[in-house]
């Protein structure tokens, strides 16, 4: 599971909590109940924002879920329906995308994977085309944008404008939420979902950029920051400007009931955006962290150079920062796979700058 949107359960409170779960284990059912079980791989947190869009615009769908190990063995009431299907849509066909970039670039599993990431990729790719065609969209337009990103990095340099960089994700992702608004039958919030999800694509590929900088320099790999002359600096005005275009673009969507989609969408990715850019006044690049000592904590090690691990070191290093609790209770830790600094569950749970008074979430 993976994405730039990593909510916190005591920001969220039970119901919403509630709400976002159904919608992640929907978006797994439906990948597992049409694709095959390879691909609940797929699933991640910020795709579950299709599924709840289209229900927010809608009406409360849900079915009880048998147990899964995932949820310590609980049934439990998830997301049906279109809003789910598009979700897991739209997810395949991204990720699809995402391993031929693996490939082409020689790097990560899928490449030492070779020919076998290809293959899947094109399944997928397939399976989700042909779920975006029963839903009644044509998801090739999706695939063309993105499919466009090489040749722009090919034409960036120094100077040139990172948006010009970013413009590919940002009309995937806009095309994406825009259809939330037809599945859902109401064509009058296309627009401005369309700009939400465009805005949204923006912050995801700039916190992308930001994240892998000081890695891509170290391997001399593509970035589109140090490719453009861009800072870190101006890469967070950039996001804090979309957050802003996010906020009112909402405000023009009729909503059935809106409050996860809004707390998703402007509070948990102001959230992302902090975890990596900082708070105001606070440099996210230096240490502000005391060495865990010698205790169980002190392992993984926190390298500011990753050191990424393979499949299954990987795989034992998650479960035992399970059973020291690190993600929820070291800060920062590393990912188990990526061995990329993460931020703990800060629960800062007043809303921050938030208006509560006004705030369609609470």
């Amino acid at each position: 599971m993976f994405g730039i949107i990593r909510p916190c359960r005591n920001r969220l409170g039970a119901e919403l909590r509630s709400a976002w779960l159904a919608h992640l284990c929907g978006m797994c059912l439906s990948l597992r109940d049409e694709h095959g079980h390879l691909a609940r791989l797929v699933t991640n947190y910020d795709g579950l924002v299709i599924s709840a869009a289209v229900e927010a615009q809608s009406e409360v769908s849900r079915r009880t879920a048998g147990p899964c190990a995932l949820r310590g063995m609980k049934s439990a009431d998830v997301a049906i329906g279109s809003g789910a299907r598009l979700a897991a849509s739209v997810s395949l066909v991204l990720a699809s995308l995402k391993i031929h970039d693996h490939v082409d670039d020689g790097d990560g599993l899928a490449a030492r994977m070779g020919w076998a990431s290809r293959k899947v990729a094109r399944r997928w790719a397939d399976k989700g085309l042909g779920t975006a065609s029963d839903l009644g969209f044509d998801a090739s337009v999706m695939v063309e944008t993105v499919r466009r990103q090489p040749l722009v990095e090919q034409a960036a340099g120094l100077g040139s404008s990172v948006l010009a960089v970013t413009e590919p994700t940002e009309t995937a992702t806009g095309f994406a939420l825009a259809q939330t608004a037809v599945i859902a039958g109401r064509p009058g919030n296309a627009e401005p979902l369309r700009e939400v999800g465009r805005l949204f694509g923006r912050v995801a590929h700039l916190i992308d950029a930001a994240e892998d900088l000081e890695e891509d320099r170290a391997s001399g790999a593509w970035n589109p920051l140090t490719a453009t002359g861009t800072s870190v600096e101006e890469a967070h005005r950039l996001c804090l400007d979309a957050l802003t275009g996010i906020r009112l673009a909402l405000d023009e969507v009729e909503f059935t009931d809106g409050r996860l989609v809004h707390k998703l969408m402007v509070h948990e990715l102001e959230e992302a955006v902090i975890r990596v850019f900082g708070r105001k006044g606070r440099d996210p690049h230096k240490p502000t962290w005391s060495d865990p000592g010698s205790g169980l904590w002190a392992y993984p090690k926190l390298n500011w150079q990753p050191r990424p691990r393979g499949c299954f070191a990987g795989c034992g290093a998650f479960l035992y920062q399970c059973g020291t609790c690190q993600f929820c209770c070291r800060d920062p830790f590393p990912g188990p796979w990526s061995d990329k600094r993460r931020g703990g569950c800060d629960c800062d749970c007043d809303c921050g700058s938030c208006d509560c008074c006004c705030c369609p979430c609470d």
